[in-house]
């Protein structure tokens, strides 16, 4: 088995908050499952179409204190291991370190496994509590029942602005977290990774200002359309024209993940990211900021 998978982000709420958001099953179904339930010291379980596998609860509680929760997750057969710890910095700040066992990059890359979908589910759910403890909107769940990806982002950003940040390679890398090369024409290149990686995506239709669509390969095409009202930009996504048997769940999560810090990138002044530098076997760690 590999090392363990490590995500870490910096939330904006003193630990005693934090703990109750990741305890409380009302909290719980807010921003992360369709249906929680939390009795501590005996039971934690999520599920629904929000979780992999949610058919019904998969998890076993391990251990559980004032910083720490650690349960066993069954997925796909093997029995993974899940940790959530918390480290107070400063009075409201905490930093929020998970560990996730059992996940394998070339299984994300394959499809071959629901727990490939690991690192961006967790990202995303990590995204969706730090904008659940700042009173933010959500950004959209993924349904792992359905083959509909799609969703709706509203940014305090005119569309020019947030145009520009989805098409230059400098400022996406930078609110992603991870380079991204970019070629804002019909044609043009669209690279995780940057140029240099290798593998570059395919622009296929682009109106300046307006939409932008990706052609990925096998996970499909991916359309952003965008819309002006009052000085706030509506952010429309789409994925289509992938396997309707096998949803690229794991790409979407982390393609919605990253327009968590874009939608920060537009609105909190003096903006620094909320990720600490990830630990992903198989994968470059991701540059600091």
């Amino acid at each position: 088995m590999s090392e363990p998978m490590k995500l870490q982000a910096r939330l904006s709420a003193p630990v005693e908050r934090v703990r109750q958001a990741l305890t409380d099953p009302a909290e719980l179904r807010l921003w992360l499952a369709e249906h929680a339930e939390v009795e501590l010291p005996q039971r934690y379980e999520f599920w629904g179409r929000y979780t992999p596998e949610g058919d019904a609860p998969h998890q076993r509680l391990l251990h559980a204190d004032d910083d720490t929760l650690r349960f066993s997750w069954l997925l796909d057969g093997v029995e993974t291991t899940t940790e959530l710890q918390l480290t107070a910095e400063g009075a409201d700040s905490t930093v929020l370190t998970l560990t996730q066992s059992h996940f394998d990059f070339a299984e994300a890359m394959s499809g071959s496994s629901i727990r490939g979908v690991l690192q961006t589910y967790w990202s995303l759910a990590i995204a969706n509590l730090a904008a659940h403890l700042d009173g933010q909107p959500l950004l959209p769940r993924t349904d792992f029942t359905s083959a509909d990806l799609r969703g709706e982002l509203v940014i305090a950003a005119p569309v020019d602005k947030v145009w520009e940040s989805l098409t230059d390679s400098e400022q996406a890398s930078a609110w992603f977290g991870y380079p991204i090369g970019i070629e804002p024409w019909v044609g043009g290149r669209y690279a995780m990774g940057g140029f240099e990686a290798g593998y570059a995506a395919k622009i296929v239709d682009l109106e300046p200002g307006r939409r932008m669509s990706v052609d990925w390969g096998p996970t499909g095409v991916t359309n952003w359309e965008l819309a002006e009202s009052d000085g706030r930009t509506t952010l429309t996504f789409v994925q289509s024209g992938f396997d309707e048997a096998n949803p690229p769940y794991g790409a979407w999560s982390g393609s919605v993940s990253g327009l968590f810090e874009l939608r920060r990138f537009h609105e909190v002044p003096n903006w620094q990211p909320i990720w600490l530098p990830a630990e992903v076997p198989g994968l470059e760690p991701s540059p600091a900021n």
